[in-house]
């Protein structure tokens, strides 16, 4: 998980986007017109994952006039272009992500979060991949086990909405934010019934000024 400071103005953005990409990509020129897949990588701190690239620039960019927003599109190459229509994120309000988030897309969810308490009687489970070898099985494991776990909530309802980032020292700040990340699936157990609950996996988060 990590925080991101959007860019102010677009002199700024297409400073650090349009950079040359990594050393060792020999067809990328920074400073050329074009941002490519390898110079976006660059700045997001990672390689090929297309998905993730394209929320970091949505929050990355987020407070640009939408004129600049488009002129930066613009700029990328064809295919990085493609991806970013492909993946671009749903805008959800935390009381509507469980009705209209779609599950494995991209999304951006506003609220204010509150860390749920690790020993808390929540017994959601998630398939975690494990190799055997010479094939994948998925095995069911408590997500506060894998997670952080957090109910979001906005001012427009009681509702609140689970987001999730692995574990670590880093903990999301109690305030109005923006996390972004992939919409994912859990099983929990209600009343004795099984059902499927939606979770946000966060891959970012940005304080709202």
């Amino acid at each position: 998980m990590k925080q991101i400071i959007p860019y102010q103005n677009i002199t700024e953005a297409l400073g650090q986007l349009d950079n040359g990409g990594r050393f060792y990509n020999l067809f990328a020129r920074a400073e050329n017109g074009q941002i490519t897949a390898g110079e976006l990588a660059k700045v997001a701190g990672m390689f090929n994952e297309r998905q993730k690239l394209v929320l970091f620039l949505e929050l990355s960019m987020s407070q640009l006039p939408k004129h600049d927003q488009i002129n930066i599109i613009s700029k990328l190459e064809d295919k990085l272009r493609k991806d970013f229509l492909k993946y671009k994120a749903q805008e959800l309000m935390a009381s509507e992500a469980e009705a209209n988030g779609v599950l494995s897309a991209n999304a951006i969810i506003t609220g204010v979060p509150r860390l749920k308490d690790a020993k808390s009687e929540f017994k959601g489970l998630i398939l975690v991949p494990i190799s055997t070898g010479k094939a994948m099985t998925f095995v069911p494991v408590p997500i506060i086990d894998q997670y952080d776990i957090y109910e979001i909530r906005d001012d427009h309802s009681s509702e609140t909405f689970l987001i999730a980032h692995y574990r670590g020292k880093e903990k999301l700040p109690a305030t109005m934010i923006k996390v972004a990340g992939v919409i994912k699936n859990m099983e929990v157990k209600t009343e004795g019934e099984k059902k499927h609950q939606k979770f946000l996996e966060i891959n970012y988060y940005q304080q709202i000024q």
